[in-house]
């Protein structure tokens, strides 16, 4: 993407108080280099070696974002320098990386992922789940995570008033979920939704964090 495209993104996304993280998986460090010179400093990535492996080798002042699936015994990889997990989908994992972040003496940002697309292969909660996660016990007793919101993909398709109805939804459970748990919390207030193909809309229905990639970097 040259610079000026670049301008507009930032600009159109700001505008909406959202912030950009730029999806960098699979792209060599000289194409995130190029993004960085002008002056994106969030990337996003969705494997979590190849995210310690760039982080080692890239500026040390990039923000890293873990955005896709994360297994349990992937986590300490990441667990030392990443600045936020938007694939939070199941308790088992939180455990892990609180587990983790206490190792690693810090606390940890990270978002709830909810399923609000129609297809199987999505990963993520349903609302009762992080209901029922958000009152219990064993959910207290994590000192070294720190919940700022929810996220959520939606259903792959071209269908603009299923996708707007699927964003809606997340922005209702953040809702509920910041009423219920969460009203006095400065920090619970991300809604990660909205990739290259969708982030218009996402914008349109209270996303504060879009997920782009293609439209930077070019199809994978």
């Amino acid at each position: 993407m040259e610079l000026h495209h670049y301008q507009q993104l930032i600009k159109e996304i700001s505008a909406q108080q959202a912030k950009l993280v730029a999806v960098s998986k699979t792209k060599p460090a000289a194409e995130i280099l190029r993004l960085y010179q002008y002056g994106q400093r969030a990337f996003g990535e969705n494997r979590a070696q190849e995210l310690s492996e760039k982080q080692t080798a890239l500026p040390q002042d990039i923000e890293w974002h873990m955005i896709g699936h994360l297994q349990t015994n992937k986590v300490k990889f990441i667990a030392p320098f990443v600045h936020l997990i938007h694939s939070i989908d199941s308790f088992r994992v939180l455990k892990e990386v609180n587990k983790e972040a206490q190792k690693n003496n810090r606390v940890i940002d990270c978002l709830l992922q909810l399923k609000i697309a129609a297809e199987d292969t999505k990963y993520g909660f349903d609302l009762q789940m992080v209901n029922d996660i958000l009152k219990s016990e064993d959910f207290r007793d994590l000192q070294y995570v720190r919940i700022c919101g929810l996220m959520g993909m939606a259903t792959f398709t071209n269908n603009e008033l299923q996708v707007r109805k699927e964003f809606r939804q997340l922005k209702q459970a953040f809702t509920s979920i910041k009423k219920d748990y969460f009203p006095d919390t400065a920090h619970f207030k991300e809604i990660s939704m909205g990739m290259s193909g969708d982030y218009q809309l996402a914008l349109e229905e209270g996303s504060t964090i879009v997920r782009i990639g293609s439209l930077l970097f070019g199809a994978r």
